[in-house]
């Protein structure tokens, strides 16, 4: 079965709601666009795409402002006023919402868990040996995570079936670091079919683009 694309047969209710086949409403004023109401603080190759998918998908008025992790500008005193975490940052089916939010916070408690053990052992740690082993366990743990969302979490052809939701732009930006994890993509034909759809959407596009046009 061929991806649907989402953009042409449904619509967002609410930036983060599970998007419904009621085309009429994708296309919001483009008066709506000329004023931000979201700030979107981000660096490229970071969870923030997600977040920043997500605000096309739904058309919303945002800005963007880029983080230069590599000068820790995530720790500077006005970025940490804004967010102490020095970190980047309802549907109205209970279930299809539980279902969401388990598989989110899967990504979120243990898929980005373990693919950090590679780049942020610190967290964790604050012996160098005890890095240098994080690091040679990430392949087989974040492979691990993969053949469960391969196996049974990703329903097809989007994570929760047919109908595109949060999930799907939060599933693409983690899977964009699994082969520097160490994870064949042989091995997750179907996760790797999802990332290949999303990567064609034209609002997965322009947001990769504006994130490294900066």
């Amino acid at each position: 079965m061929g991806i649907p694309d989402p953009i042409k047969t449904q619509a967002v209710r609410k930036p983060h709601l599970r998007v419904r086949t009621k085309p009429a409403k994708l296309q919001l004023a483009s008066k709506h666009r000329t004023s931000p109401v979201f700030t979107l603080y981000y660096a490229p190759h970071t969870c923030s795409l997600a977040s920043h998918i997500a605000l096309e998908d739904a058309d919303a008025p945002y800005e963007l402002k880029r983080i230069d992790f590599r000068a820790s500008e995530q720790q500077s005193p006005g970025y940490v006023a804004l967010n102490p975490e020095a970190r980047l940052a309802p549907l109205d089916d209970p279930f299809a919402f539980a279902e969401i939010q388990a598989f989110n916070s899967y990504l979120c408690s243990t898929v980005h868990v373990a693919h950090a053990h590679r780049v942020r052992g610190s967290r964790w740690a604050d012996d160098p040996a005890s890095f240098a082993d994080m690091k040679r366990k990430v392949p087989q743990s974040v492979g691990a995570c993969y053949d469960l969302i391969e196996s049974r979490l990703l329903k097809g052809p989007w994570v929760m079936g047919e109908v595109y939701t949060i999930a799907d732009p939060y599933l693409f930006t983690v899977a964009q670091w699994l082969e520097d994890d160490g994870v064949d993509p042989a091995r997750i034909p179907r996760v790797m079919e999802h990332r290949s759809a999303m990567l064609e959407m034209p609002n997965v596009k322009k947001a990769i683009a504006a994130e490294f046009a900066a």
